[in-house]
C-alpha cells in the first residue's frame, strides 16, 4: 500500500518514491552512458524500480525498523535492479551502450537512494522524539513483565514516536471492557495493545470487533509461555490455514552457505593479515613472562552438543583449575600480557583458526566449557537451542554486555536469551552488525573483559 494510516505517514512513502524514480531517471544525464532510444530506458528502469519496490518491500519502513532492516532492504534492492540494468543492453539489444558509464550510473543511483533513505529515516527519527510530531497514542491491556517492558520501550524510545496513555489490568476486579472502550473513543488512541496470556477468547473478539469498527490499530503481545512466542509462519493447504513454526534462518541451505563462505573469506583475511605477525610476536612475549604452551587449547561445546578444541591465546599461568573455573576479576591466575590481551580480546584471535576449520563462526552463541554446558542445560530454560548453530568469536550476547563471568542467575539467563534471539533471527547483516560493534568495543575495552 502506498498510502498508510496515520496524519502525516501517507505522505512518507509516495514522497519516498517519488524522490528516488527522480535519482533512478536524473542521474543518468550526468554520464555518457549512450542511449539509442532514452524514452524506452527511462521506462524501463522506472517500471523495474517499481515492481521491485513492491516485491522486496523496499519503502516497508515501520518506526521501529532498525538500521540493519534497512541495510537488508538496500541490499536487496540493488542486487536485482543491478541484474535488471545489464539485462537492458541484451534484451533491447544495446551495443553502443558504455558498460563502464552503466557501472558508474548504478554506483550513482545506489549513493543517492542510500543517502535519502537514511536521510529521512534519521529526520523522521529526530522529528518524533524532539518536535513529538507524527505520534501514535497508545493504551495497553494487561499487566505483566512483558506490558512492563513494552511501556518501558514506549517511554525510552522516544524516537519511536509512541505516546504510553494508560495501563488496564486485564485482570482487576474493577476492570470493565465497555469503560475502557470509552476511554479509548474519548481520548483518540491509535493503537490498542493486548496480552494475549491474560485474555480470555470472548475479550480478544470483543477488542477485534471494537478495532475494526472503530479504525483502531489492534496488536497483540504474546505470552512466552505459549506457541505465540515463536514467530510463525501461514501456510494454506488448499484452503486449509496451517500455522507452523519458522524454520532457523541458518538451516536453510543458501544461507548456510552465504554464512560459511563469508566465514572462510573472514578467517582468511584474519590469519593472513594479522596472525601472521602478531602471533610470533605474542607467543614471544608470553613464553618471556610464564612457563607453558603459547596457546591454550580447551574442550567447549558446539554445533549439535559436539565437542571440539577451542583454541586461544594463553592468558593465565598454567594451572589445574582451567577446565573447572571461569577467569574472575583481579583474578591471580591471569599474567601481565593476559591482562591486556583479554581486555582488548586478543586472547580470542586463534579462534579464526576454528572459524576455517569449520568448529567455530565469526559470529554466533559463544562456547561453554563442557562442565558449564552440563550445568546450564539443567537450570536454564532452553538453553540447548543455542546448539542448533555454530558458536561464535562473538555474539549478540557479548555486544549487549554479557559476556566474560556469570555472576548471577540473571547473566547466563539474558546471555541466553539473546543466544535464542540470534539463533531465530540470524541475518547476514545482523552477523555484519555485531562484527562491528565487537571491533568498537575492542578498541574501548570492554568491563567484564578480565
Amino acid at each position: 500500500m502506498l498510502f498508510t494510516q496515520g496524519r502525516y505517514s501517507g505522505f512518507i512513502t509516495p514522497l519516498s518514491y517519488i524522490m528516488d524514480l527522480l535519482v533512478v531517471n536524473l542521474f543518468t544525464n550526468f554520464l555518457p552512458i549512450n542511449f539509442q532510444n532514452p524514452l524506452l530506458f527511462h521506462s524501463y528502469i522506472t517500471l523495474a524500480w517499481v515492481v521491485l519496490s513492491f516485491k522486496n518491500e523496499f519503502y516497508e519502513v515501520h518506526r521501529y525498523s532498525k538500521v540493519v532492516a534497512l541495510l537488508r532492504k538496500l541490499f536487496t534492492q540493488f542486487i536485482f535492479f543491478f541484474l535488471i540494468l545489464y539485462a537492458y543492453i541484451g534484451f533491447f539489444k544495446q551495443p553502443l551502450m558504455s558498460r563502464l558509464a552503466l557501472g558508474q550510473y548504478f554506483v550513482l543511483v545506489f549513493v543517492g537512494v542510500a543517502f535519502f533513505k537514511f536521510l529521512s529515516y534519521v529526520l523522521l527519527m529526530q522529528y518524533r522524539g524532539l518536535w513529538k510530531g507524527n505520534i501514535r497514542r497508545v493504551v495497553i491491556i494487561g499487566k505483566n513483565s512483558k506490558t512492563d517492558q513494552l511501556i518501558q520501550v514506549f517511554n525510552e524510545r522516544e524516537e519511536f514516536g509512541y505516546e504510553f496513555v494508560k495501563q488496564f489490568d486485564a485482570k482487576g476486579k474493577n476492570f470493565d471492557i465497555m469503560s475502557c472502550f470509552m476511554f479509548i473513543v474519548n481520548n483518540n488512541i491509535d493503537e490498542i495493545y493486548c496480552s494475549v496470556s491474560e485474555m480470555s477468547n470472548k475479550k480478544l473478539n470483543a477488542f477485534i470487533n471494537f478495532a475494526d469498527n472503530n479504525l483502531k490499530t489492534l496488536k497483540f503481545l504474546p505470552d512466552n509461555k505459549n506457541i505465540f512466542s515463536k514467530k510463525l509462519k501461514f501456510e494454506y493447504y488448499d484452503y486449509l490455514p496451517i500455522l507452523s513454526l519458522r524454520d532457523i534462518p541458518l538451516h536453510n541451505s543458501v544461507n548456510a552457505v552465504l554464512k560459511r563462505a563469508f566465514d572462510i573469506a573472514f578467517s582468511l583475511f584474519v590469519i593472513f593479515g594479522i596472525l601472521i605477525w602478531l602471533g610470533p610476536l605474542l607467543a614471544l612475549l608470553i613464553t618471556l613472562e610464564s612457563r607453558g604452551p603459547v596457546f591454550f587449547i580447551q574442550k567447549r561445546t558446539g554445533f549439535d552438543n559436539r565437542e571440539f578444541q577451542c583454541f586461544k591465546f594463553r592468558s593465565m599461568a598454567v594451572n589445574e583449575s582451567s577446565d573447572l573455573m571461569q577467569a574472575g576479576k583481579n583474578d591471580m591466575r591471569v599474567t601481565k600480557i593476559g591482562k591486556f590481551i583479554r581486555k582488548s580480546s586478543i586472547d580470542e584471535l586463534p579462534q579464526f583458526y576454528n572459524v576455517l576449520f569449520g568448529n567455530m563462526s565469526v559470529v554466533g552463541p559463544r562456547p561453554h566449557m563442557l562442565k558449564h554446558t552440563d550445568e546450564y542445560a539443567s537450570r536454564v530454560d532452553k538453553y540447548m537451542l543455542r546448539h542448533f548453530v555454530k558458536p561464535g568469536i562473538t555474539g549478540l550476547a557479548q555486544i549487549r554486555g554479557y559476556r566474560g563471568e556469570i555472576e548471577k542467575e540473571s547473566d547466563i539467563q539474558n546471555r541466553i536469551k539473546f543466544d535464542i534471539f540470534y539463533v531465530e533471527n540470524w541475518s547476514f547483516f545482523l552477523d555484519l552488525k555485531i562484527i562491528v560493534q565487537t571491533v568498537l568495543n575492542a578498541i574501548r575495552g570492554e568491563e567484564k573483559a578480565y
